[in-house]
């Protein structure tokens, strides 16, 4: 905290921060990772490639705060585009000419889309007087921007869709063209050495993800409840192994379990969901929440008796980790990153990705075993306020900003 009281007293970083889509339900971990840069120093000017995803009447008061001062890049219009890549044109003709070529190199379909939203994310940097760039999820459009103007360059990468598909993700050329590359676990971190050059590994950081402690805090536990509240939270995607998740339910309800599985997410197995489950017979017993909004949700996970995520791929969940420093007993599957976070049978239980037998076990030794729960939910507690505080692990994001800020000035 002393670092973050010294920050308050130097000159402010003007930092632009590229985002997909801001505000947005599935990444207010963004948000308030921007607020505490702000605290400790940092003049964050957000844009947004998408408008946030919910109407304006349906964010939250700091969220329309957020959405106020964001510059959205799709908003911008044909018209605006073209006015804005006629000004870089202009201002910057061979570094346009050279990032056109370069856009149009990479693979993939949307380059040139890709390329016309770096011209309009290069023309306001320009006139807001941007020379820094931060990204979440929306690195192509960084990448090729720094080829239009010079900036420093960082990037925060999740996983795991850029580890299944490196080269649709440009990953290689990617480390190689920023100054900062951070990953959010060790295992990510080794994946991106996996698909870089060795002499750009010094570049690599792992900053570690984190949640509010204070917000996330532990709630009433419940010796025996009636009916046992499950809980899983994320986007209804294939990836998610959902339908994985309701056969295990299924396979519990038939054992004569009084349990109720509550789904909080939307997309697009939402449909295919819903009728695996009323052909199981399980509508009563699963409830689909749709998307909720940071207080509809913690509201929820206040009231979980376990938290369960099935997925195939991740990069670390923050939902876990909320569901954690709420001292929610876990079961999750032993997948990429998430075991640097919940450690099996100290914090939570792993299992097998796919594996429904192994998971209705886990759940199932969850559900007899009250000690158990209470134990692994204290743990949890614990292993986020030691590892995964927001706090904490954004100043060692602001440290990492401040030194690549104190750098010699960019070359395009």
């Amino acid at each position: 905290m002393e670092e973050g009281r010294t920050a308050l007293n130097r000159a402010p970083i003007r930092l632009a921060y590229l985002v997909s889509q801001y505000p947005a339900i599935s990444h207010t971990f963004i948000l308030r990772e921007i607020q505490r840069l702000r605290e400790v120093g940092f003049d964050v000017r957000v844009a947004s490639i998408r408008d946030p995803d919910r109407p304006l009447e349906q964010l939250t008061a700091e969220e329309r705060e957020e959405q106020r001062g964001t510059f959205y890049i799709k908003s911008a219009g044909a018209a605006r585009a073209f006015a804005a890549a006629a000004r870089v044109l202009f201002r910057h003709p061979m570094e346009f000419l050279s990032a056109l070529k370069y856009a149009a190199r990479l693979r993939g379909p949307n380059n040139l889309l890709y390329f016309a939203e770096a011209a309009v994310l290069a023309d306001w940097m320009h006139r807001e007087e941007l020379s820094q760039l931060h990204m979440h999820f929306t690195t192509t459009v960084g990448l090729i921007a720094r080829h239009i103007l010079p900036m420093r360059t960082s990037a925060t990468i999740h996983g795991s869709d850029e580890f299944i598909n490196p080269a649709g993700f440009h990953l290689a050329q990617k480390v190689e063209a920023f100054d900062l590359v951070c990953a959010i676990s060790e295992y990510g971190r080794s994946q991106l050495m996996r698909f870089s050059g060795a002499r750009h590994w010094h570049k690599l950081r792992v900053v570690r993800l984190g949640v509010d402690a204070e917000i996330f805090a532990p709630r009433p536990f419940r010796y025996n409840p009636e009916p046992f509240e499950i809980l899983t939270v994320g986007r209804l995607a294939p990836v998610k192994g959902l339908h994985v998740l309701i056969g295990v339910f299924d396979h519990l309800v038939r054992r004569n379990r009084n349990i109720r599985l509550r789904i909080a997410g939307d997309g697009p197995e939402r449909a295919a969901l819903e009728r695996e489950a009323a052909l199981r017979g399980l509508s009563s017993h699963v409830i689909f929440e749709g998307w909720q909004t940071p207080d509809q949700l913690r509201r929820l996970y206040s009231n979980a008796d376990i938290f369960a995520l099935a997925s195939f791929a991740e990069g670390i969940p923050v939902v876990l980790m909320e569901a954690m420093a709420m001292e929610i007993a876990c079961v999750a599957t032993w997948i990429t990153g998430i075991p640097e976070l919940l450690r099996h049978e100290i914090d939570g239980l792993l299992v097998p990705p796919g594996d429904e037998e192994a998971l209705a076990t886990a759940i199932a030794r969850l559900i007899d075993d009250s000690d158990l729960r209470l134990r692994l939910g204290k743990s949890a507690r614990q292993r986020v306020l030691e590892h995964y505080d927001l706090k904490r692990n954004t100043e060692i994001l602001a440290d990492q900003l401040r030194r690549l800020a104190e750098s010699p000035p960019p070359e395009c």
